[in-house]
């Protein structure tokens, strides 16, 4: 497998939020693209990275690969590619190497883990709330509620999504107007850490996609203007009891 990128951020924000979420990065690549798809060890975050073969500007995979990588080395290496530099990956039987061409040429091997593991399969629900916002205005809600409360509550009605909590030193609620046709009320409450997290990879989107429903896990949806990089999360809900 090889590819080239000429501009990389996208995929450096993307397996850098990813790689801040699970240990280790599994990358499955074939004549499509490269997937990767993982559940944390706390199995509150199932993550699901999709790059479509024409995302880059250069691709070439004859046969089936996959490459798990540890993601705290992984995370040191893609800091170190510049903004300006062209990113130039390579597989072979036991690394992965990436180059970075700029005013310099650098050079980085990781070894590859040996390992058997299977993608997990993410469970089938069906949410009945979808919704489209700004990502800055995701994260500016979550940045509000979390002056006074480690989880965000958030609330779907017929007019808003509602974001909002009650701390022991104060309240927050923030409103924004979603536009969609919903014929019920839906609550559920989620970390707030564990969504700010996914929003690391804000430059793959200026929009993202929430689904939602009463106490179900929040599917959060980013994906690149042209369709072909696609990253999504489905999250946990924090109970009442918990």
């Amino acid at each position: 497998m090889k590819f080239e990128l000429s501009d990389s951020k996208m995929f450096k924000d993307c397996f850098l939020t990813v790689g801040t979420i699970i240990d280790e990065i599994i990358i499955e690549a074939d004549n499509d693209g490269l997937r990767c798809k993982a559940l944390d060890k706390s199995h509150i975050t199932f993550v699901s990275l999709e790059m479509d073969y024409d995302f880059f500007d250069s691709y070439e995979c004859t046969v089936p690969e996959k490459l798990i990588l540890d993601s705290n080395e992984l995370i040191k290496v893609l800091k170190r590619c510049g903004s300006g530099d062209r990113l130039i990956c390579e597989s072979d039987v036991s690394n992965f190497i990436l180059r970075y061409d700029g005013d310099s040429t650098r050079s980085f091997t990781l070894r590859l883990i040996d390992t058997d593991y299977e993608s997990p399969v993410p469970p089938s629900i069906s949410h009945p709330v979808s919704l489209d916002l700004p990502v800055d205005t995701l994260k500016d809600f979550l940045d509000d509620i979390s002056l006074f409360d480690e989880n965000v509550h958030f609330m779907v009605d017929a007019d808003y999504l509602v974001a909002m909590c009650s701390g022991d030193t104060g309240d927050a609620i923030c409103k924004y107007i979603h536009g969609v046709s919903v014929d019920d009320v839906y609550e559920s409450r989620f970390s707030i850490n564990k969504l700010k997290e996914m929003l690391q990879a804000k430059s793959l989107s200026k929009d993202c996609t929430l689904s939602l429903g009463d106490d179900l896990p929040l599917v959060l949806r980013l994906e690149s203007s042209m369709g072909d990089c696609r990253l999504e999360f489905l999250l946990a809900p924090r109970l009442s009891e918990e």
